[in-house]
């Protein structure tokens, strides 16, 4: 032992002496605790205690950090010993200990090495308490167990004391009935009475126990397996592993659990008016308490009612309302629906959903799309990592190619062989109808195949899902540059024609030397391509994303120095902005341009940034010179309604013709244009889609672990999907309701329904109140008559 300081290193390999006395005289609880606190805080690992019945000793431990302490008691612990305990915490009592031990625990692994006092590990959470002989009245009292971590543990080599598990709500017991306080009762008087949730494992005999709460289960293979394992270490901490041998007989184990709330009410119930007469008139005389003022009818008045009497009633809402990802996608992409498939094992069938919504769930979905479905996630408004939805989006590269029907005979033109374009010729092919696709360029893909920098998505998943493209959409014209003729004409041929050339007008800036300036839609394709060259000095007018993707292809092609430069904060989010930070570029902002010259941008405030490139990343603009005069255009972009269509009827228009926006706005944009188109082909008036969006409020997350930052495997990213609107059938609303009022109704087609026996419900709203989807309501009867 030592009481010199040292490296945590040192502390691990010497033990740090506490003495609980100074001068001779006993030192207050307090200040015990403050000088284990203080010797934790410089580093020590390894304290020794001399406890003269100071409180709480070992507790709170939490300037370890997660660095593990251990704490060995020598002499006698007060009361709480290891209370609130943190799971870095190891406390070890070499002799007896006093009242609630392991109190409050929250992690910390206890060992008494005698016998212990009332209320052992009461209100426990976490941790494990093990105690080498017998414990007094009111042990493993009030646990609970949050499903997010391990079940707490009580293990007793002795026997219980009076009250054992009185409103225990969950964790697991071990009362081995060795050298038993009582030999004839190793659970002591009225054990279980209240009890909610848990499991008891007791050998002995026991004199009766609540079984209104608690009921007898054989040991099922599992229990014994988990209950053998562990013996073994509980004998070991308390170094009586030479008694494994005498417990390790399975059929002297006896096994107790919790009942569920359904079978505590499957019984006869005693009526009110029996319990008056034979029990509180019985103990208090008739009248009961005011029998001597009174002698009214003072019959029991129903307060609990059911039925039509009920002021609330629930309401199953089960997909009733979009989820937070679902409405936050454009596509509108049910998002918790492909996480359901995978919950299910039909990981197939949850990759090709996407091709009904999307022509591009790898590229898009995967890597090009700052997805809004994650920034959306409920869990994030509860602080907890968003489920990680692009490791779904890049398994769609496997996706099957999607069963087409045959052809209507109807047919469409599409304009511009963009994500646009190809998501609104998609959908209709899919519907049955014929799209012909007429693109400018040589290949299709629009700025997913020309502009978006190779470094942002791995090397053949776009053109994978290109090909994929292709082969359902056998007709396609490139190198076709329509005109106003071709347009008219086109119009004349096809039931429809929808314009998705997007935006290819580079916007420059209205300054001297404009000139000098590069387009950044041309440096992305030039430098694509393999033809771009900067300098050692690069300027960026615009930091939006484009710039930012500007910046990177700028840095792997050589530059030192990048700077982005805006007139207000730049608008860069995610991977993009991400890149051009990693890339060593500069954002500098307000700034305004006043000229570019061969040194580099002079700036109003008379500044010169050094550049030897300078390009513009300040948006482009549609190139509208084809259009009929049909068509209403606004600003430069042509003008739309609720579904796509412009002012001319047999034209639609998606994309950035309409309005500049992401990727992910385009493919969504064609969608719901192809549905309208369908529903005009097919007769029909076009509907928009509309659910309202849950209010995240309802779903409740408590039963999810918020340490996990990071998702391995489609499989755990499904288990942490909150399935916010739509039913998971956990079971949680049947199990808690107090009258047994809900159950589950198949529907034949495998689905189902959870119905409430409204004789039964009392309108209480547990199932709303524990619902982790939030598909449970509690709205207002109406009133009768």
């Amino acid at each position: 032992m030592t009481n010199s300081g040292g490296s945590t290193e040192q502390a691990f390999q010497k033990s740090y002496w506490v003495a609980g006395k100074e001068n001779g005289r006993r030192l207050d609880s307090r200040i015990l605790e403050e000088r284990i606190q203080q010797a934790v805080a410089e580093g020590h690992r390894a304290l020794e205690v001399e406890a003269f019945g100071q409180h709480g000793i070992g507790g709170r431990l939490w300037r370890a950090g997660d660095e593990p302490v251990k704490v060995v008691v020598h002499g006698s612990p007060g009361q709480r010993l290891g209370s609130m305990g943190f799971p870095n915490t190891q406390i070890e009592a070499l002799g007896p200990a006093s009242d609630d031990v392991g109190w409050l625990n929250a992690g910390a692994e206890i060992v008494v090495h005698g016998n212990a006092g009332n209320g052992v590990a009461n209100a426990m959470a976490q941790g494990k308490v093990f105690i080498a002989g017998n414990i007094g009245a009111r042990g493993m009292t009030m646990t609970k167990h949050n499903p997010r971590f391990d079940p707490p543990e009580l293990w007793v080599l002795g026997s219980a004391g009076d009250y054992f598990a009185e409103f225990m709500a969950g964790g697991i017991a071990v009362i081995c009935g060795y050298n038993p306080q009582n030999a004839e009762n190793v659970l002591g008087y009225r054990p279980c009475v209240g009890m909610v949730g848990g499991k008891i494992f007791f050998r002995g005999p026991h004199g009766g126990y609540s079984r209104t709460d608690a009921k007898s289960i054989p040991l099922s293979d599992d229990d014994w397996h988990w209950l053998a394992k562990n013996l073994q270490v509980f004998l070991e901490r308390i170094g009586r592993s030479e008694l494994f041998p005498q417990f390790a007989d399975r059929a002297v184990w006896q096994l107790l659990k919790a009942r569920m709330p359904s079978e505590k009410r499957a019984g006869p119930r005693r009526a009110m008016g029996d319990f008056r007469k034979d029990i509180w008139d019985g103990e208090l005389g008739r009248g009961g308490l005011i029998g001597d003022l009174t002698d009214l009818d003072r019959s029991p008045v129903p307060v609990i009612t059911t039925g039509a009497l009920r002021r609330f009633v629930p309401v199953w809402e089960n997909r009733k309302y979009a989820a937070p990802c679902e409405a936050a996608c454009p596509t509108g992409i049910p998002v918790h629906e492909r996480w359901r498939l995978i919950r299910e094992g039909r990981v197939d069938e949850a990759v090709d959903l996407a091709l009904a919504y999307t022509p591009f769930p790898a590229t898009i979905c995967g890597y090009l799309c700052p997805n809004l479905c994650m920034q959306s996630c409920t869990r994030r408004s509860f602080n907890m990592a968003p489920v990680d939805v692009t490791q779904l989006g890049r398994a769609s590269l496997k996706a099957s190619l999607p069963e087409l029907p045959p052809l209507s005979g109807r047919r469409v033109a599409v304009v511009g062989g963009g994500p646009a374009g190809l998501s609104v010729a998609w959908q209709l092919r899919r519907a049955g109808h014929e799209a012909v696709v007429y693109d400018r360029e040589s290949t299709l893909g629009g700025k997913i195949s020309s502009v978006i920098p190779k470094t942002r998505i791995p090397e053949g998943v776009a053109e994978a899902e290109l090909e994929r493209i292709r082969k359902v959409l056998p007709h396609v014209h490139l190198q076709q540059d329509v005109t106003r003729e071709d347009l008219e004409q086109l119009k004349a041929d096809f039931d429809f024609v929808v314009i998705a050339t997007g935006a290819q007008k580079p916007r420059l800036l209205p300054v001297p030397g404009k000139e000098r300036l590069i387009p950044a839609g041309d440096f992305l394709k030039e430098s694509k391509a393999g033809k771009a060259k900067v300098g050692t000095r690069v300027v960026v007018i615009g930091a939006g994303n484009v710039g930012c993707d500007v910046a990177t292809e700028a840095h792997r092609l050589g530059a030192e120095e990048i700077t982005l430069i805006d007139i207000q904060e730049p608008a860069s989010f995610g991977r993009e902005r991400k890149g051009a930070e990693a890339a060593g570029a500069h954002f500098l902002w307000p700034v305004f341009t006043k000229a570019v010259t061969s040194k580099g941008v002079e700036l109003t405030s008379g500044e010169t940034i050094p550049a030897d490139t300078v390009i513009v990343a300040i948006g482009d603009a549609p190139d509208l010179e084809f259009l009929p005069e049909t068509v209403e255009t606004d600003r430069g972009f042509i003008v739309v309604d609720e579904n796509g269509r412009t002012s001319d009827p047999k034209i639609f228009a998606v994309g950035d013709v309409v309005r500049l926006g992401l990727l992910t706005d385009a493919v969504g944009a064609g969608r719901r244009a192809a549905l309208a188109i369908d529903d005009l082909l097919s007769g029909r008036r076009p509907t928009r889609e509309s659910r309202k969006i849950i209010d995240v409020s309802r779903v409740k997350l408590e039963y999810f672990d918020p340490r996990n930052l990071r998702f391995e495997g489609l499989e755990q990213c499904a288990g942490e999907c909150a399935s916010c609107g739509s039913c998971r059938d956990c079971g949680i609303c049947i199990a808690i309701c107090p009258n047994a009022a809900i159950s589950k109704k198949e529907n034949g087609s495998g689905d189902f329904e959870m119905v409430v026996d409204d004789d039964r419900c009392i309108g209480c709203g547990f199932c709303a109140g524990a619902c982790p989807c939030g598909i449970w309501d509690l709205v207002e009867n109406e009133p009768l008559g």
